[in-house]
């Protein structure tokens, strides 16, 4: 299934995209994509609707984030290998986490707001891993059945922020606006393999990043256990995966956003986002 949440932004309604692209109102039975309605029970049971019963939802809706309740941003530094050479850097022995904070969560093409004195504020295209249900100390064989399904994730990033003002990464990834999600959460039934996907990045029309989920260092199971032995994961929780070379940091010379820049974005299979970029006034 590809499940959505659509409407203006703090009043999202539920919803589902049929095999002919319309969507459908799921809103008779579940009240969010969050929560419960993850569930892998849940799940199944939306997954046994005949779509075409739902009411189409009519005109071109904006979409928003494609889970809501969302707890934690959590996210994986450095994780593809040909990323960690583009910027110099070695691939880390274990996975480096970082939060993004929850409020920077925003629908796949809405603006995107470059912030007061950002000088390089930077795209990377992300797998997005959302949770389902509880995960606590669980292992790298049963992680899969803790996630609800896969997105687009867009992990804007203000590398000044993140590199050149002390302490953590965390501020140079949580500016407002600074986390497009979707615009599907895409059930894991219909993924594969999360580790052979495809995806891409453009700005301005240019092809800026061009990989896949082959070069990750450390996959979506090995992840959701690590983190687990760490933390609760939480139904609604986001992981966001890291990203491909390409990113304008690695660019010689590197290269940054600016006001009336438009960035798309795509994982094949997950769908696309498409954002201008303006200033944070």
């Amino acid at each position: 299934m590809k499940l959505l949440r659509y409407g203006e932004a703090g009043s999202e309604r539920p919803g589902l995209l049929d095999a002919d692209g319309t969507i459908r109102d799921l809103s008779a039975h579940v009240t969010d994509i969050a929560g419960k309605a993850l569930d892998p029970a849940s799940l199944e049971t939306l997954s046994k609707l005949d779509p075409k019963s739902l009411p189409p939802v009519s005109g071109n809706p904006r979409i928003g984030a494609c889970v809501a309740g969302t707890g934690k941003f959590i996210c994986i530094g450095l994780n593809y290998s040909d990323h960690a050479a583009e910027t110099g850097a070695t691939v880390p022995p274990e996975p480096i986490i970082f939060m993004k904070a929850s409020s920077a969560i925003v629908g796949p093409d809405d603006d995107v707001l470059i912030p007061r004195g950002s000088v390089k504020t930077d795209w990377e295209v992300e797998l997005g891993v959302v949770i389902g249900r509880k995960a606590k100390y669980v292992t790298e064989a049963e992680a899969l059945n803790y996630v609800a399904g896969y997105c687009v994730a867009h992990d804007v990033s203000e590398r000044a922020f993140q590199a050149e003002r002390q302490g953590q990464w965390t501020k140079g990834k949580s500016c407002d606006t600074f986390g497009p999600i979707g615009p599907w959460l895409v059930t894991k039934d219909e993924v594969q393999d999360p580790q052979n996907i495809p995806m891409w990045l453009k700005v301005n029309g240019k092809t800026m990043q061009n990989g896949s989920t082959r070069t990750m260092v450390y996959g979506v199971a090995y992840l959701v256990s690590y983190l687990s032995q760490f933390m609760s994961l939480h139904p609604g929780d986001i992981i966001s995966t890291g990203t491909p070379p390409g990113v304008g940091l690695g660019m010689k010379p590197p290269v940054f956003l600016k006001p009336g820049d438009v960035v798309e974005l795509g994982i094949e299979g997950l769908g696309m986002q498409k954002q201008t970029f303006k200033a944070d006034l």
